[in-house]
Protein backbone atom coordinates (compact mmCIF):
# COMPACT_ATOMS: atom_id res chain seq x y z
CA UNK A 1 0.00 0.00 0.00
CA UNK A 2 3.09 2.88 0.89
CA UNK A 3 4.15 2.16 -2.40
CA UNK A 4 1.29 2.53 -4.22
CA UNK A 5 0.56 5.55 -2.63
CA UNK A 6 4.32 6.55 -3.42
CA UNK A 7 3.81 5.95 -7.27
CA UNK A 8 0.38 8.17 -7.28
CA UNK A 9 1.85 10.73 -5.48
CA UNK A 10 5.39 11.13 -7.74
CA UNK A 11 4.26 13.31 -10.56
CA UNK A 12 7.56 12.24 -12.77
CA UNK A 13 6.65 9.05 -13.23
CA UNK A 14 4.04 10.07 -15.39
CA UNK A 15 5.57 13.16 -16.90
CA UNK A 16 6.85 12.59 -20.72
CA UNK A 17 10.44 12.89 -20.87
CA UNK A 18 11.86 14.87 -23.32
CA UNK A 19 13.42 13.44 -26.77
CA UNK A 20 16.63 14.16 -27.09
CA UNK A 21 17.16 14.91 -31.19
CA UNK A 22 20.59 14.67 -32.54
CA UNK A 23 21.63 16.20 -36.10
CA UNK A 24 20.92 12.88 -38.27
CA UNK A 25 17.28 13.68 -36.94
CA UNK A 26 17.30 17.38 -38.07
CA UNK A 27 19.22 17.30 -40.74
CA UNK A 28 19.23 13.20 -42.12
CA UNK A 29 21.55 12.35 -45.10
CA UNK A 30 20.29 11.82 -48.50
CA UNK A 31 18.53 8.49 -49.19
CA UNK A 32 20.44 6.00 -51.07
CA UNK A 33 18.97 3.97 -53.86
CA UNK A 34 17.01 0.63 -52.91
CA UNK A 35 18.79 -2.38 -53.32
CA UNK A 36 17.63 -6.22 -53.81
CA UNK A 37 18.43 -6.65 -49.81
CA UNK A 38 16.18 -3.72 -49.13
CA UNK A 39 13.17 -4.89 -50.52
CA UNK A 40 10.46 -6.76 -48.13
CA UNK A 41 7.25 -8.51 -48.62
CA UNK A 42 4.59 -6.64 -49.27
CA UNK A 43 6.55 -3.39 -50.26
CA UNK A 44 5.53 -1.53 -53.19
CA UNK A 45 8.57 -2.72 -55.40
CA UNK A 46 8.64 -5.90 -54.74
CA UNK A 47 8.95 -7.56 -58.23
CA UNK A 48 7.96 -11.14 -59.18
CA UNK A 49 10.95 -13.07 -61.43
CA UNK A 50 14.45 -11.90 -61.97
CA UNK A 51 15.15 -8.83 -59.76
CA UNK A 52 18.26 -6.74 -60.12
CA UNK A 53 19.72 -3.60 -58.55
CA UNK A 54 19.65 -2.19 -61.87
CA UNK A 55 15.94 -2.46 -61.60
CA UNK A 56 15.87 -0.28 -58.66
CA UNK A 57 18.03 3.37 -60.18
CA UNK A 58 15.14 3.72 -63.09
CA UNK A 59 12.88 6.70 -62.30
CA UNK A 60 10.44 4.86 -64.24
CA UNK A 61 9.97 1.93 -62.45
CA UNK A 62 10.71 2.54 -59.02
CA UNK A 63 7.34 3.76 -56.89
CA UNK A 64 6.97 5.71 -53.64
CA UNK A 65 6.90 3.64 -50.50
CA UNK A 66 3.44 4.40 -48.47
CA UNK A 67 4.29 7.30 -45.67
CA UNK A 68 7.88 7.91 -47.11
CA UNK A 69 9.40 9.87 -49.60
CA UNK A 70 10.32 8.64 -53.19
CA UNK A 71 13.83 7.08 -53.55
CA UNK A 72 16.81 8.59 -55.39
CA UNK A 73 17.45 6.61 -58.60
CA UNK A 74 21.14 7.40 -58.68
CA UNK A 75 23.89 6.12 -56.21
CA UNK A 76 25.72 8.85 -53.97
CA UNK A 77 29.67 9.09 -53.39
CA UNK A 78 31.02 8.63 -49.80
CA UNK A 79 31.52 10.98 -47.30
CA UNK A 80 35.58 11.94 -48.16
CA UNK A 81 34.09 13.24 -51.12
CA UNK A 82 33.91 16.93 -51.96
CA UNK A 83 30.97 18.77 -53.67
CA UNK A 84 31.91 21.72 -55.82
CA UNK A 85 34.89 22.66 -58.06
CA UNK A 86 38.33 22.53 -56.59
CA UNK A 87 40.49 25.44 -57.44
CA UNK A 88 44.12 25.04 -56.51
CA UNK A 89 45.97 28.49 -55.36
CA UNK A 90 48.47 29.39 -57.54
CA UNK A 91 49.34 32.59 -55.82
CA UNK A 92 50.75 31.17 -52.35
CA UNK A 93 47.36 31.28 -50.28
CA UNK A 94 47.40 33.55 -47.07
CA UNK A 95 51.14 34.01 -46.07
CA UNK A 96 52.54 35.40 -49.27
CA UNK A 97 49.65 38.14 -49.32
CA UNK A 98 50.58 39.12 -46.00
CA UNK A 99 54.46 39.03 -46.77
CA UNK A 100 54.27 40.94 -49.71
CA UNK A 101 52.38 43.09 -51.92
CA UNK A 102 52.37 42.14 -55.89
CA UNK A 103 51.95 45.29 -57.89
CA UNK A 104 50.50 44.92 -61.60
CA UNK A 105 52.35 46.03 -63.79
CA UNK A 106 50.88 47.67 -67.27
CA UNK A 107 51.29 46.03 -70.24
CA UNK A 108 52.72 48.67 -73.12
CA UNK A 109 50.05 50.06 -75.26
CA UNK A 110 50.81 49.23 -79.06
CA UNK A 111 51.39 52.58 -80.77
CA UNK A 112 48.10 53.98 -82.94
CA UNK A 113 48.66 56.57 -85.92
CA UNK A 114 46.90 59.60 -85.46
CA UNK A 115 44.31 61.35 -86.49
CA UNK A 116 45.22 64.03 -89.24
CA UNK A 117 44.49 67.63 -88.79
CA UNK A 118 42.40 68.46 -92.06
CA UNK A 119 41.44 71.86 -90.59
CA UNK A 120 44.62 72.81 -90.32
CA UNK A 121 46.22 71.47 -93.68
CA UNK A 122 43.08 72.73 -95.47
CA UNK A 123 43.89 76.79 -93.68
CA UNK A 124 47.36 75.99 -94.73
CA UNK A 125 46.56 75.43 -98.62
CA UNK A 126 44.55 78.40 -98.51
CA UNK A 127 47.15 80.72 -97.13
CA UNK A 128 49.41 79.50 -99.74
CA UNK A 129 46.97 80.51 -102.73
CA UNK A 130 46.16 76.32 -103.26
CA UNK A 131 42.61 75.41 -104.30
CA UNK A 132 42.97 73.00 -106.78
CA UNK A 133 42.22 69.17 -105.71
CA UNK A 134 46.16 68.27 -106.96
CA UNK A 135 47.54 71.37 -104.92
CA UNK A 136 45.64 70.04 -101.84
CA UNK A 137 46.90 66.40 -102.30
CA UNK A 138 50.74 67.59 -102.83
CA UNK A 139 50.41 70.22 -100.08
CA UNK A 140 49.47 67.67 -97.36
CA UNK A 141 52.35 65.01 -98.73
CA UNK A 142 55.00 67.84 -97.48
CA UNK A 143 52.75 68.57 -94.67
CA UNK A 144 51.76 66.50 -92.99
CA UNK A 145 49.76 67.85 -89.51
CA UNK A 146 48.51 65.24 -86.89
CA UNK A 147 46.38 65.95 -83.93
CA UNK A 148 48.51 65.41 -80.98
CA UNK A 149 47.15 63.09 -77.97
CA UNK A 150 47.80 65.95 -75.60
CA UNK A 151 45.80 68.38 -77.37
CA UNK A 152 42.08 67.14 -76.07
CA UNK A 153 40.22 70.15 -77.09
CA UNK A 154 38.83 68.76 -80.77
CA UNK A 155 38.15 65.68 -78.78
CA UNK A 156 36.23 67.07 -75.61
CA UNK A 157 33.50 69.06 -76.47
CA UNK A 158 32.13 72.05 -73.57
CA UNK A 159 29.85 71.10 -71.02
CA UNK A 160 26.34 72.70 -71.18
CA UNK A 161 25.83 75.59 -68.64
CA UNK A 162 23.21 74.71 -65.93
CA UNK A 163 21.38 77.06 -64.04
CA UNK A 164 23.06 76.62 -60.09
CA UNK A 165 19.65 75.69 -58.69
CA UNK A 166 19.17 72.78 -61.10
CA UNK A 167 17.83 69.08 -59.67
CA UNK A 168 18.89 66.38 -61.26
CA UNK A 169 16.61 63.02 -61.36
CA UNK A 170 13.33 61.80 -62.42
CA UNK A 171 10.39 63.75 -60.97
CA UNK A 172 8.12 61.68 -58.85
CA UNK A 173 4.74 60.90 -59.94
CA UNK A 174 2.17 63.31 -58.32
CA UNK A 175 -0.35 61.37 -55.88
CA UNK A 176 -3.91 59.92 -57.02
CA UNK A 177 -6.46 62.49 -56.69
CA UNK A 178 -9.26 59.80 -54.71
CA UNK A 179 -11.50 62.93 -53.88
CA UNK A 180 -11.80 63.02 -57.92
CA UNK A 181 -12.49 59.70 -58.59
CA UNK A 182 -14.83 59.29 -56.06
CA UNK A 183 -16.62 62.25 -56.91
CA UNK A 184 -16.75 60.97 -60.50
CA UNK A 185 -15.44 64.18 -61.80
CA UNK A 186 -13.74 62.89 -64.93
CA UNK A 187 -16.96 62.03 -66.11
CA UNK A 188 -18.49 65.23 -65.80
CA UNK A 189 -15.28 66.86 -67.11
CA UNK A 190 -16.41 64.30 -70.04
CA UNK A 191 -19.69 65.14 -70.43
CA UNK A 192 -19.33 68.93 -70.30
CA UNK A 193 -16.62 68.45 -73.21
CA UNK A 194 -19.16 66.68 -75.07
CA UNK A 195 -22.21 69.52 -74.73
CA UNK A 196 -19.26 72.13 -75.74
CA UNK A 197 -18.67 69.84 -78.89
CA UNK A 198 -21.89 69.81 -80.10
CA UNK A 199 -22.94 73.05 -79.29
CA UNK A 200 -19.96 74.22 -81.33
CA UNK A 201 -21.28 71.82 -84.00
CA UNK A 202 -24.65 73.71 -84.22
CA UNK A 203 -23.59 76.93 -84.07
CA UNK A 204 -21.21 75.71 -87.10
CA UNK A 205 -24.21 74.16 -89.11
CA UNK A 206 -26.42 77.20 -87.81
CA UNK A 207 -23.91 79.75 -89.27
CA UNK A 208 -23.02 77.79 -92.35
CA UNK A 209 -23.53 79.37 -95.73
CA UNK A 210 -25.65 77.67 -98.28
CA UNK A 211 -23.88 78.32 -101.87
CA UNK A 212 -25.97 78.27 -105.02
CA UNK A 213 -30.14 78.96 -105.01
CA UNK A 214 -31.99 75.58 -104.49
CA UNK A 215 -34.83 74.92 -107.07
CA UNK A 216 -38.20 73.34 -106.27
CA UNK A 217 -38.40 69.92 -108.50
CA UNK A 218 -42.04 68.19 -108.64
CA UNK A 219 -40.96 65.88 -106.31
CA UNK A 220 -40.11 67.81 -103.71
CA UNK A 221 -43.38 69.89 -104.66
CA UNK A 222 -45.57 66.79 -104.08
CA UNK A 223 -43.97 66.00 -101.13
CA UNK A 224 -45.20 69.06 -99.71
CA UNK A 225 -48.80 68.81 -100.91
CA UNK A 226 -51.59 68.06 -98.96
CA UNK A 227 -54.71 67.28 -100.45
CA UNK A 228 -57.77 68.41 -100.28
CA UNK A 229 -60.75 67.12 -98.14
CA UNK A 230 -63.82 67.63 -99.32
CA UNK A 231 -66.16 68.26 -96.41
CA UNK A 232 -69.62 67.07 -96.68
CA UNK A 233 -72.36 68.89 -94.20
CA UNK A 234 -73.48 66.28 -91.14
CA UNK A 235 -77.03 66.70 -91.83
CA UNK A 236 -79.36 67.27 -88.92
CA UNK A 237 -82.54 67.32 -88.13
CA UNK A 238 -85.03 70.40 -89.01
CA UNK A 239 -86.42 70.86 -85.21
CA UNK A 240 -82.66 70.22 -83.49
CA UNK A 241 -81.17 73.07 -85.89
CA UNK A 242 -81.56 75.74 -83.58
CA UNK A 243 -81.18 73.87 -80.48
CA UNK A 244 -77.81 75.02 -78.64
CA UNK A 245 -75.12 72.65 -77.35
CA UNK A 246 -75.72 71.49 -73.76
CA UNK A 247 -71.84 70.35 -73.26
CA UNK A 248 -68.86 72.45 -74.29
CA UNK A 249 -65.04 71.84 -73.65
CA UNK A 250 -63.69 73.77 -75.26
CA UNK A 251 -62.60 77.09 -72.85
CA UNK A 252 -63.08 79.59 -75.58
CA UNK A 253 -64.35 79.30 -79.57
CA UNK A 254 -60.82 79.72 -80.91
CA UNK A 255 -59.70 76.65 -79.56
CA UNK A 256 -62.53 74.69 -80.65
CA UNK A 257 -61.98 75.61 -84.35
CA UNK A 258 -58.36 74.93 -84.21
CA UNK A 259 -59.04 71.39 -82.68
CA UNK A 260 -61.62 71.07 -85.79
CA UNK A 261 -59.09 72.12 -88.39
CA UNK A 262 -56.56 69.95 -87.20
CA UNK A 263 -59.10 67.19 -87.68
CA UNK A 264 -60.11 68.03 -90.19
CA UNK A 265 -56.27 67.90 -91.59
CA UNK A 266 -55.81 64.23 -90.64
CA UNK A 267 -59.12 62.78 -91.76
CA UNK A 268 -57.93 61.64 -94.92
CA UNK A 269 -54.81 59.49 -93.22
CA UNK A 270 -56.64 58.22 -90.41
CA UNK A 271 -58.73 54.69 -90.78
CA UNK A 272 -61.63 53.02 -89.60
CA UNK A 273 -65.28 53.45 -90.51
CA UNK A 274 -65.56 57.06 -89.05
CA UNK A 275 -61.88 58.13 -89.76
CA UNK A 276 -60.91 58.35 -86.30
CA UNK A 277 -58.82 55.39 -85.97
CA UNK A 278 -57.65 51.99 -85.88
CA UNK A 279 -60.32 51.22 -82.85
CA UNK A 280 -62.92 53.37 -83.31
CA UNK A 281 -65.04 50.85 -85.33
CA UNK A 282 -69.13 51.09 -84.47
Amino acid sequence: MPEAQSSRQDPRRWKKQPVRRTVSHICPPPRRPLTVADIRPGMENERLGVVRDSMFQNPLIVKAELGKPRERSCSLPGIDFNYGLYIRGLDGGVPEAIGHWNVFKQQPTCPHELTRNYIAMNRGAVKAGLVTARENFLYRQLNDMRISDQDDRHVKKELPSLPPNMTFGIRARPSTPFFDLLQHRYQQLWVQEQKATQKAIKLEKKHKVILGKLYETRSSQLRKYKPPVKLDALWHMPHFQKVCPHLDTFPTEADRQRAFKAHQEEHAVRQGTLRMGNYTHP
